[in-house]
C-alpha cells in the first residue's frame, strides 16, 4: 500500500500542540467534531492522541466545568502516549490494515518522528478496493 497516496497531509489534519491549553483543544475538537485528535510536540513530533474521554477524566478530576479553569491545564498533562500509535511511513500492508482495524485513523510519522499527517479507515478500504478493481479489470 501506497501510504503516502492515501495519507491525509498534516496540513489537512486537525492537531493539537501538547502546550496548548486544555481548553483550546476543547475548542478544537468541538469545531472538528472529532473524537481523538493527534498531539504534536514543540518541534512536530507526534506525541499521542487525545479523546473526549481523556478530557472528561480529566474535567471530572479537577472538579471544575469552567472552561476558564481549564487554561491553567496544558493538553500535554492529559496526552496518552501509548494511545493511536503511529505508523511509520514505509509500514508495510499489513501493519497499516492491522493499525486501521483497532482505530479510525493512525498517525504517520517520519524516520525523525515528526507527523507527517493521518491514514484513515476509509482511505485504507478505498485504496483495498481500487486494487482489488483493477485486478478483476485486468483479469476480464
Amino acid at each position: 500500500m501506497n501510504i503516502p497516496k492515501i495519507l491525509t497531509p498534516k496540513a489537512m489534519t486537525a492537531y493539537i500542540g501538547a502546550d496548548d491549553t486544555v481548553r483550546q483543544g476543547l475548542e478544537v475538537m468541538r469545531r472538528h467534531g472529532y473524537t481523538a485528535i493527534p498531539v504534536l510536540g514543540e518541534h512536530g513530533e507526534y506525541i499521542g492522541c487525545i479523546t473526549e474521554g481523556d478530557f472528561l477524566r480529566h474535567i471530572l478530576s479537577t472538579g471544575s466545568t469552567s472552561m476558564k479553569a481549564q487554561e491553567r491545564f496544558r493538553i500535554g498533562e492529559l496526552v496518552r502516549r501509548d494511545f493511536c500509535p503511529p505508523l511509520g511511513i514505509a509500514a508495510d500492508d499489513d501493519e497499516v490494515i492491522d493499525a486501521v482495524l483497532q482505530q479510525n485513523f493512525v498517525p504517520i510519522v517520519d524516520d525523525r518522528g515528526c507527523f507527517c499527517g493521518i491514514v484513515t479507515r476509509r482511505s485504507v478500504i478505498a485504496a483495498l478496493a481500487n486494487a482489488e478493481a483493477a485486478l478483476i479489470g485486468k483479469a476480464i
